[in-house]
């Protein structure tokens, strides 16, 4: 008769801790999933900040690193005639303007990269720089993030 109790006693305690440890698992999975979120929008805050502080320090590797080789950076700016035309530049236009920056510096930048909005594989970015101001579109792209297209302004256009 002992064995028997102690046959129930024992099965009591697994059963007992198999349905106990299952909300924490499914609290597990949850954090988890946060925990994901929280690295999908660090990894597109990173190739933000590759992308300018790249540029000010004028670090090419780092903006090679956060552009796709389609890049299309454009703005649209006024022409001799006044009219807004549409300039566009490249990948490697952009990387050798930035290995060119005449002004290379260590700048605090993460507070000028504003997340707008991530749906599946994409994104839009906000970057505030000194006299500008760049819209990133980016794409997931063998699980990591790269800049497809890149819309800017200069300040002096605000109006």
């Amino acid at each position: 008769m002992k064995t028997t109790t102690r046959t129930v006693t024992l099965f009591g305690t697994i059963l007992a801790s198999v349905l106990l440890g299952a909300p924490a698992a499914a609290q597990s999975s949850a954090s988890e999933s946060e925990e994901d979120a929280i690295t999908e929008e660090d990894a597109i805050t990173s190739v933000a900040l590759d992308y300018i502080e790249g540029f000010y320090e004028a670090d090419a590797e780092r903006m090679a690193r956060a552009v796709h080789a389609d890049l299309a950076k454009r703005i649209a700016s006024p022409g001799p005639d006044g009219r807004r035309r549409l300039r566009h530049m490249g990948k490697w236009t952009l990387v050798e303007n930035t290995r060119l920056n005449p002004r290379p510096r260590q700048v605090e930048l993460r507070d000028r990269v504003k997340i707008l909005d991530v749906f599946g594989g994409a994104a839009v970015v906000r970057v505030d720089a000194d006299t500008w101001v760049d819209f990133l579109q980016m794409a997931r792209i063998d699980d990591s993030w790269v800049i497809v297209n890149v819309l800017w302004e200069l300040r002096s256009s605000e109006r």
